[in-house]
């Protein structure tokens, strides 16, 4: 009888110090060890960051303030030559062309817009062959549309720069090469339109008139 309970008296002392040590902290609510600490302390996600930034958006939408998505494809040429811009662009957005333009088209096409960029430098860079100019030949009579058709999609040695400039950077460097080859004048400042109308009309391009 003694024994049995000596031994209930070690197990409850035992036992005490078990909790006491599951249970420290100023409000001894601190256990030393959480079976589950995902649910316990669940995780905060930053929405721009990690996976949700990576997420498609839902099929069939669109960002809001964002252009529609061009659905023309690569081989529609016919109907590209007949794609008038969706982007009303002012000087500013001549002068963000042209930054655009030197940035990614100057390398071939020159800064000048004359085929002599640092991969010819007439004939002396790694390219052979010039690239065409924009202000003599046949690029002359490019239409906006089709401009916008060979920087979405690439033509020849030329490749797509569609993941390097959205649809509105594209249109920008459009409106800066039409601007120069209708030599370089000011565009008009850009009428204001009635938001309730037709988004035809309010498609025109300012910079290459």
């Amino acid at each position: 009888m003694k024994r049995t309970s000596n031994i209930l008296i070690v197990a409850a002392l035992a036992g005490g110090a078990l909790l006491s040590a599951c249970n420290r902290g100023a409000h001894n609510r601190k256990p030393g060890k959480i079976y589950m600490p995902d649910m316990y302390e669940s995780r905060a996600y930053e929405f721009y960051s990690g996976r949700l930034a990576s997420m498609k958006p839902v099929e069939g939408t669109v960002k809001r303030g964002a252009l529609l998505p061009y659905h023309l494809k690569a081989e529609d040429t016919a109907q590209a030559n007949l794609v008038k811009s969706p982007v009303t662009v002012d000087e500013a957005g001549i002068k963000e062309g042209k930054r655009l333009f030197d940035i990614y088209c100057g390398v071939c096409h020159g800064t000048k817009l004359d085929g002599n960029g640092p991969l010819y430098k007439g004939g002396d860079g790694p390219y052979p062959a010039a690239p065409p100019a924009f202000l003599a030949g046949k690029l002359m009579g490019y239409s906006e549309g089709r401009i916008f058709h060979v920087i979405t999609y690439g033509y020849n040695v030329m490749g797509s720069y569609a993941s390097q400039l959205d649809i509105e950077q594209r249109w920008k460097v459009v409106a800066y090469i039409k601007n120069m080859q209708n030599g370089g004048k000011a565009p008009a400042a850009p009428a204001a339109t009635d938001s309730t109308a037709a988004p035809a009309a309010s498609a025109a391009v300012v910079a290459a008139k």
